[in-house]
């Protein structure tokens, strides 16, 4: 009798061993803070904005949060605590929401104090995945490339272990999250520093769009270009906006 109850005592704990690591292996809910390094002096070609930079000023760290489930994500800015910082508004601070199974994404532009509302469907990247490999924040890494011009390629690094494909300022369409995300100059570098696995609240994964003016991109593009495509500051303004993305 005492053989038999240790024995199934040893097999259920063998099964426990086999299990467990799975389900503690692969989440599909949590909260994910990021490092964003951005390098002004890449990020800029403007002479005039280049007089403004110097190497005391030239590379703005700032925190990013992405909050997700399997079903929805968004992806925000951290409040910085400095509000004194001059030189904030060299970077941007655009908020991203996205609902996986809608296959829709809202984004918010934040220019010049005022938001700009961008209802679309998600972005559709073509991505190479590689069998390039690191860890980030104790996670598998693997690493892909995204091509999209013949001067721009975004590097990205994502984890299978967190399995909704949502990532920093709305990339996506890898098989799980990404953890890290590169200019391919280094112009502008993300990497997750913290991850949480928790359930979002359900009103932290809500952005209400209320009676704000919402644009899809070609919608926007026609704006910009009628309203300031023949002025010399305005013209390609529509590409500087999304030359990150």
């Amino acid at each position: 009798m005492n053989l038999k109850v240790g024995t199934k005592l040893f097999l259920i704990g063998v099964l426990l061993f086999l299990i467990s690591p799975v389900f503690s292996q692969y989440a599909t809910s949590g909260k994910i803070t990021f490092e964003r390094r951005t390098n002004l002096e890449k990020r800029y070609t403007d002479k005039r904005m280049k007089r403004m930079i110097n190497e005391t000023n030239k590379i703005r760290t700032e925190k990013f949060e992405l909050l997700f489930n399997d079903t929805c994500s968004i992806f925000k800015a951290i409040p910085e605590q400095e509000t004194s910082d001059q030189m904030s508004w060299m970077t941007s601070k655009n908020t991203y929401y996205q609902q996986l199974q809608k296959k829709s994404q809202l984004t918010i532009l934040a220019v010049f104090g005022q938001n700009i509302y961008i209802l679309d469907s998600l972005p559709s990247r073509q991505w190479k995945i590689t069998d390039n490999k690191r860890v980030i924040s104790g996670y598998d890494c693997r690493k892909a490339i995204y091509q999209k011009n013949d001067s721009t390629r975004i590097y990205a690094w994502y984890t299978s272990a967190l399995i909704p494909s949502v990532g920093p300022e709305g990339f996506c369409g890898l098989p799980g999250t990404i953890l890290g995300l590169a200019s391919e100059d280094g112009g502008i570098i993300y990497f997750a520093k913290n991850i949480e696995l928790i359930k979002p609240k359900k009103e932290d994964l809500v952005l209400p769009i209320g009676k704000n003016k919402v644009f899809t991109l070609d919608e926007l593009r026609l704006k910009i270009e009628k309203e300031y495509g023949n002025t010399r500051w305005g013209k390609g303004m529509f590409d500087e906006l999304f030359r990150w993305l």
